[in-house]
């Protein structure tokens, strides 16, 4: 059954100095609010190591971001910006990327109103020398357009066209332009994919030391991939949060993965909500393959609440990893909506690494479907003790002791 909440259950007061404007000069030194049992510690991430459970499952987003803001400048003067959501031909995000040949995207377009027909066209050097980029608006719906990129260098590849033309796109609460800085520090030390919007943050804390430092440790490091979209700042603004129309991300996991994942013997501390999103749908892919459904739509928003509530996760998994093998598939290639709030019941994530989040938001829900009402205490604490939020703020360890 799907839960009524309402969003303003999910708000609280958020002074604008307390939004991270820059990142710290080092990624540990973040501060980092323990959270179990109710009670609350304050620590350093660099320390983060010694809160996990024994021999816990690390789950990373391995994704990268994309420098998904196309500037475009008219011979009128007007500026155009063409912001890449995501690939619709090529749909599969790898394919769009790699692809050396015209591509079309979903988009966002800036000053839209000054681009009124024809071309949009610059100039841009990659490593195999210049070639000239064309956007053609083939439609729009809404608030987004559909365009078409084409470029007179068969040997480039796409990626490598935005990775030289395009701008990293920041979070707009920053409210700045992109620096320098932000290539490198708006990527975790671990993404590999290509093809978010948005960087998973939580992981922005993580350094190549403490992830040794982990291993050493004993605890298990897993790597699964979603694609963030720019949906992941949209608000709630529906009054009921069920009114509320989730965004749809792309997930890719490999068969070994899901067969680790199935096994369930140790604790899994998902790092982020991205992480958490991806392993909760996992499992209710594997409910559908359990219950003679197909999986080529992926995981609808409300479908977690619909479907049979009783298998296990190691079930689950591995019937979803049969699935994937009598296929001949080495991985999962899937989409998500899943709608992750108070209600909710955690098949996969006992543990949780996380930001702070902004008020009205999916992430805050999804926190108060984590902790319970004490999403309240710890944001209040959080508030009086300093911790700086959002993207490039601070970190918190949320663990609950039905999940212990």
């Amino acid at each position: 059954m799907i839960p009524h909440i309402n969003q303003r259950d999910y708000d609280y007061q958020l002074p604008d100095e307390r939004i991270a404007q820059y990142p710290l000069p080092q990624r540990d030194l973040s501060k980092l609010l323990v959270y179990r049992d109710g009670d609350i510690t304050d620590a350093r991430f660099a320390d983060v190591a010694s809160f996990l459970p024994e021999g816990a499952r690390l789950v990373f987003n391995d994704t990268k971001v994309i420098r998904a803001r196309l500037r475009f400048a008219k011979s009128t003067g007007a500026n155009i910006e063409v912001f890449c959501l995501e690939p619709l031909q090529p749909q599969e995000v790898e394919q769009a990327f790699t692809t050396t040949t015209p591509t079309l995207w979903k988009c966002i377009v800036g000053n839209s109103k000054r681009w009124k027909e024809g071309p949009l066209t610059m100039d841009v050097r990659t490593p195999h020398g210049k070639t000239t980029l064309s956007a053609t608006r083939v439609k729009t719906l809404g608030n987004t357009s559909e365009v078409l990129f084409e470029w007179d260098a068969p040997q480039t590849s796409f990626a490598e066209i935005i990775e030289s033309a395009g701008v990293m796109p920041i979070p707009p609460y920053l409210n700045r332009e992109t620096e320098e800085m932000d290539n490198t520090r708006y990527q975790t030390v671990y993404s590999e994919h290509k093809g978010s919007v948005a960087a998973p943050t939580a992981g922005l804390h993580f350094t190549q030391p403490i992830l040794d430092d982990l291993s050493r440790r004993g605890h298990e490091l897993v790597k699964l991939t979603l694609h963030v979209g720019a949906g992941t700042f949209k608000p709630v603004q529906t009054e009921n949060v069920e009114n509320h129309v989730m965004h749809t991300e792309h997930i890719v996991v490999s068969l070994q993965t899901i067969r680790t994942l199935a096994k369930r013997d140790r604790k899994n501390v998902a790092v982020g909500t991205t992480s958490v999103r991806t392993l909760e749908s996992l499992y209710w892919l594997g409910v559908k393959t359990l219950s003679g459904q197909s999986i080529e739509q992926g995981l609808q928003q409300w479908e977690a609440y619909e479907l049979p509530q009783d298998y296990t996760a190691e079930k689950a998994l591995n019937a979803l990893a049969d699935h994937l093998d009598a296929q001949g598939a080495d991985a999962l290639h899937s989409m998500t909506q899943i709608m992750i709030m108070p209600g909710y019941h955690f098949r996969m994530v006992d543990a949780l690494i996380t930001n702070f989040h902004q008020p009205h938001s999916t992430l805050l829900l999804l926190i108060g479907a984590f902790v319970g009402n004490d999403w309240k205490k710890i944001y209040n604490h959080a508030l009086d003790s300093g911790y700086r939020f959002l993207s490039y703020g601070d970190s918190s360890l949320l663990m609950n002791s039905q999940k212990e």
